[in-house]
């Protein structure tokens, strides 16, 4: 089982979004920590959506998709934001 997440950080004003085939709040942890990357600007990430899937190739898709649509669209269509 893999999960399909967006992070939000208020400092940026900006969404993340990924997968991971570990467990959600270790990953959080990860993006906190400090490392290099997108995530490593700023460290008040909060997790506002996941979605678990069956398969690492459909978490993919769902990632995929939610980065073309733009996390914040995605989000408003869902009435999640």
């Amino acid at each position: 089982m893999c999960l399909v997440y967006i992070l939000f950080s208020h400092n940026l004003n900006k969404f993340y979004t990924g997968f991971t085939c570990d467990g959600l709040l270790d990953r959080l942890r990860k993006h906190i920590s400090n490392h290099k990357g997108f995530t490593a600007k700023a460290n008040d990430w909060n997790i506002v959506f996941s979605f678990k899937c069956d398969s690492k190739s459909q978490a993919l898709r769902l990632e995929k998709k939610i980065k073309k649509r733009g996390a914040k669209r995605f989000l408003l269509d869902r009435g999640l934001f």
